[in-house]
């Protein structure tokens, strides 16, 4: 098995865990909170690799500007809103709802990159994506029953600001050839220095009183979630591209739904037919993006 699918099933499982320990922290303690311990955590580890590495360069200043655009939005943004949204809303719906990230790749790279042409798959693609969106999000219902609308926007907030980032990242740090493990630290270390700016650390001793969520902040979603993932991220995006890499959120739904029905959740007709739709949209946008990169292959 190549290596390359591995670290891509390994991130999608990731991702699709990293639901569950949000679920748990934010019980004890507020999503920025979480957000903070979570960088916190991943970003201790990737410092200690890059400094055994020795890949940090003083040359890699000059992309500073880039760094601090990612740490902010792709980094302590991102994770503010898929926690908040998370809180919100039942496990499975909010994999289906992150697992949008490639359906937002794909679009921005159709707005901002001259060398992505909409292709009838494409469109078919982004219009079941937006079509199970709706229907799992289920804006005309009201009372009990009804999907929690700002946990929706956050994730769909989220999704989006992620998939913005895998273009951000190809045009602007790809280029540079930087290791990844710097790449990632740089990302991890300046969004450290936002959350803590603008992190309220008060009750946050909370967390403690449960070891489970402790050890799903620190390890899962810290270490793991965060420190591996970043790693893995941008090695998928050196070795399949901005799309095809950030498919990889396409298991991560699949993870978070068989954890939320093993943990009790129910989900109706409405709700698998959604799912299914935006399982459909993320396969065509690979598809797709196959095809086109074929396309440029044979024409060169």
């Amino acid at each position: 098995m190549k290596i390359s699918t591995i670290a891509f099933v390994l991130l999608g499982i990731l991702g699709g865990m990293n639901l569950v320990y949000m679920k748990w922290a934010t019980v004890l303690i507020s999503p920025i909170q979480v957000a903070f311990l979570r960088v916190l955590a991943g970003f201790l580890p990737l410092a200690l690799a890059a400094w055994h590495q020795r890949v940090m360069r003083r040359e890699q200043l000059r992309l500073l500007p880039h760094f601090l655009t990612m740490a902010t939005g792709g980094t302590a943004f991102y994770f503010i809103a898929i926690i908040k949204g998370t809180a919100l809303v039942p496990l499975g719906i909010a994999g289906v709802l992150g697992g949008s990230i490639a359906l937002f790749t794909a679009m921005f790279s159709l707005v901002l990159l001259r060398s992505e042409k909409l292709t009838g798959i494409m469109a078919l693609a982004v219009l079941l994506g937006f079509l199970g969106i709706v229907l799992i999000s289920r804006p005309w219902e009201r009372g009990n029953d009804a999907i929690n609308v700002a946990g929706v926007l956050w994730l769909l907030a989220s999704a989006g600001v992620l998939g913005l980032s895998y273009i951000y990242v190809r045009v602007f740090l790809s280029p540079a050839n930087l290791p990844p493990l710097a790449l990632a630290t740089w990302q991890m270390g300046l969004a450290l220095l936002v959350l803590a700016g603008c992190t309220d650390f008060t009750g946050m001793g909370r967390l403690f009183e449960d070891w489970r969520a402790t050890a799903g902040v620190v390890i899962g979603l810290g270490v793991l979630g965060t420190g591996v993932a970043f790693l893995l991220y941008y090695y998928l995006l050196e070795q399949l591209g901005a799309v095809a890499s950030s498919s990889a959120n396409y298991l991560a739904p699949a993870v978070a739904l068989l954890t939320g029905w093993a943990i009790g959740e129910r989900f109706g007709l409405l709700e698998l037919v959604a799912i299914a739709l935006v399982f459909a949209s993320t396969a065509l946008v690979q598809i797709a993006q196959q095809r086109s990169a074929r396309i440029s292959v044979a024409s060169d």
